[in-house]
């Protein structure tokens, strides 16, 4: 997300201009009453309120009343779209910035915000389109203009690539395997000393202590690490299945998203990682978080240390179009240099997409299918070497939702679907299973128990974005019976690096 600041880029407060009445909706829909659009404006005000209190879920409720008494009022649509975007809602917030602009076309704002959407999700085309109309509309508008231009820099950039990737033959650890046997760490270096095949728990202590300390692992060391990781995770199946002997505890996370300081925390709660202490997280190791080259450097560095006993799975935030928006590139970029970012990108290709506990309890980042009838054989049989593509069971496990009612919807995120408890149940008696283990969403208590307690949310990332006043968990399970325990624990101080610092232009 999971799962937020997840689209930051209009930092304007909630309009409160009464809109322009459109004519085709006139046709359409009685006028309110004099007293409706009182009482709108009114709720509309309690909205703002907590919406600057980043209250955004009962914002939007306050948002959704007033648009029940005045559906003419653009300003409302566009308020909801705002709160969309700050849950990570893209999909909802495209169909709101749609209405505001059906009910006045010269709405501004709306036009921003379904950019923000449209950009969010990475169709840079359509934000281009969009923050176009606002630079049409509103030409003073400086911030506008510099997001059209990030924009199509950013539409730009990625074409360019995918004619360069056509070029480029060998994979690029291939292609930087044989030159970092000659880098060179500088002689002045006092920190941890990456050695490959050489792996132990005093290397583990001493970087968790050196990144704790902001420092940074020399380059060559970074890629060494990467280029050792990736034939192991490329030996590892699609769906990997863990057994959990009786009377051993086995835990599982959440997203943590570059949060390094909350992961030491974590640690420091439920032991730290070992062959009688393993560990499975849940994807969404990087971006938004301003450390997430140090979270990826110790966790991959964990899995060569216990191959068995650390898992990984893949988030949709282990993704190209995603680490390019959110952060994880420009970290990448700015810590090491540009090629450790497509070593990076590699390896995550490689991470398996879902994991099976005891035979008994599916681990997925995100959550089931459009279709019932889907078996674990079908998971396995996945080729997760790819960015994910549009449709399909791969954006499914990485993207879906579960919601309260039956059936399945569209997913307000834009991408995947959700689903409601009779999915999950059949999901569960056809592959002979007892519970469902996902991430992806903020939770308040880092956890949240769904689908008559046969689906657990566990997000590990507290005080996501340094503002969303959550808090974190992982969940125990015992061998003995698989039961779920939830622990919740609470965020830690980290150094004066805000969430963000290095994600696209736009979104900082």
């Amino acid at each position: 997300m999971s799962s937020s600041d997840p689209a930051p880029m209009d930092t304007s407060s909630n309009d409160t201009q009464q809109p322009q009445q459109n004519g085709h909706e006139e046709q359409k829909n009685p006028d309110p009453t004099p007293e409706a659009k009182a009482q709108a404006e009114a709720l509309k005000a309690e909205g703002n309120k907590l919406f600057a209190a980043c209250k955004f879920s009962q914002a939007r409720d306050k948002y959704t009343e007033a648009i029940e008494l005045d559906p003419k009022n653009a300003a409302l649509f566009s308020n909801r779209a705002f709160c969309d975007l700050k849950l990570e809602e893209y999909g909802s917030a495209l169909m709101d910035a749609d209405k505001a602009i059906a009910v006045d076309r010269g709405f501004v704002k709306a036009y921003y915000r379904r950019g923000a959407a449209h950009l969010a999700l990475g169709k840079y085309r359509d934000a281009i389109r969009d923050f176009k109309n606002v630079v049409r509309m509103k030409p003073s508008d400086k911030d506008a203009q510099a997001k059209l231009k990030e924009c199509e820099r950013a539409f730009y950039a990625i074409q360019f690539q995918k004619a360069i990737e056509e070029e480029k033959r060998k994979p690029p650890s291939e292609r930087w395997g044989p030159v970092v046997q000659d880098m060179q760490v500088d002689s002045s270096y006092e920190g941890p000393h990456y050695v490959s095949g050489k792996i132990d728990a005093a290397f583990i202590e001493s970087l968790m202590d050196w990144f704790k300390q902001q420092k940074r692992l020399p380059k060559k060391c970074i890629y060494q690490i990467v280029l050792d990781i990736i034939p192991l995770l490329r030996d590892l199946p699609t769906l990997v299945d863990i057994d959990v002997p009786a009377g051993n505890k086995f835990t599982v996370c959440g997203d943590v998203h570059g949060q390094f300081y909350d992961v030491l925390n974590l640690f420091s709660l439920n032991g730290l990682p070992s062959e009688t202490n393993p560990y499975l997280f849940n994807g969404d190791f990087v971006d938004r978080g301003s450390f997430s080259l140090e979270v990826i450097v110790l966790f991959f560095s964990l899995k060569l240390l216990y191959p068995n006993h650390f898992h990984l799975l893949r988030g949709n935030h282990e993704t190209l179009n995603m680490n390019q928006i959110y952060g994880f590139q420009g970290e990448v970029a700015a810590k090491v240099d540009t090629g450790a970012f497509d070593m990076f990108s590699e390896a995550f290709n490689l991470l398996p997409l879902a994991a099976c506990l005891k035979k008994k309890v599916l681990v997925v980042h995100g959550g089931l299918f459009s279709e019932d009838g889907v078996k674990l054989d079908q998971i396995r049989a996945i080729d997760r070497n790819q960015q994910p593509p549009e449709s399909g069971l791969m954006t499914e496990l990485l993207w879906s939702d579960p919601q309260k009612p039956r059936g399945r919807a569209p997913s307000k995120r834009g991408v995947g679907l959700a689903f409601g408890p009779d999915v999950t149940k059949r999901f569960l008696e056809e592959n002979g299973l007892e519970l469902i283990i996902r991430s992806h969403e903020v939770k308040d208590e880092g956890y949240e128990i769904e689908h008559d307690g046969q689906l657990i949310t566990v997000f590990s990332a507290p005080n996501y974005v340094d503002q969303m006043g959550n808090k974190g968990a992982y969940i125990n399970f015992n061998g003995d019976d698989m039961k779920p325990k939830c622990v919740s624990f609470t965020h830690v101080p980290h150094p004066p690096c805000p969430p963000m610092a290095y994600a696209a232009g736009m979104f900082r």
